[in-house]
């Protein structure tokens, strides 16, 4: 399974490249649909870390109605390694996967690369490719079946933070 979108941001690529590898930016913009950022941290360099945490803050609709999810409940998040850097060109994350407890269950690893060039008129044309989610298909496949419309949400928030 692999999920590949395209899109072009009114940022330069370097401000583009940046809102994937700063913390605080990335709490902007790093949680599909009614997800939160609760903890974002990178090392950045080649074998550096970058971890996600989100949480679930959907609220109930009225007084009566009870909430399909705990609101601020641990949604899980994302424990990756830092493959490839290119400064303003390609980022490449072994992107692992995580439940509410990253200590108890396994974490599904696959390869999320991130590819930017100029793009004609200005601002950037990013790629994004995430591969090798078979993994995560044969074990979660709801999970697996919302990567490309959680990333195209991500992205509609990368866009909306950094590209007006």
């Amino acid at each position: 399974m692999i999920v590949r979108l395209e899109r072009t941001i009114s940022a330069t690529p370097h401000t583009v490249y940046r809102a994937w590898l700063e913390p605080d930016l990335l709490r902007r913009w790093l949680a599909p649909g009614g997800l939160e950022v609760t903890h974002a941290e990178v090392d950045e360099r080649v074998g550096g870390r970058l971890r996600i945490w989100q949480s679930d803050q959907r609220r109930p609709a009225g007084p009566t109605q009870v909430p399909a999810h705990d609101s601020g409940s641990d949604a899980g998040g994302f424990d990756c390694e830092l493959v490839e850097l290119v400064p303003d060109e390609r980022i490449v994350f072994r992107w692992g996967f995580v439940g509410p407890d990253p200590r108890a269950g396994p974490a599904y690893d696959s390869l999320l690369t991130i590819t930017l060039r100029a793009a004609p008129g200005g601002g950037t044309a990013l790629t994004l490719v995430h591969e090798r989610l078979d993994e995560l298909a044969a074990a979660l496949p709801d999970v697996a079946a919302n990567v490309g419309p959680g990333w195209e949400m991500a992205l509609d928030k990368l866009t909306a933070t950094i590209g007006g």
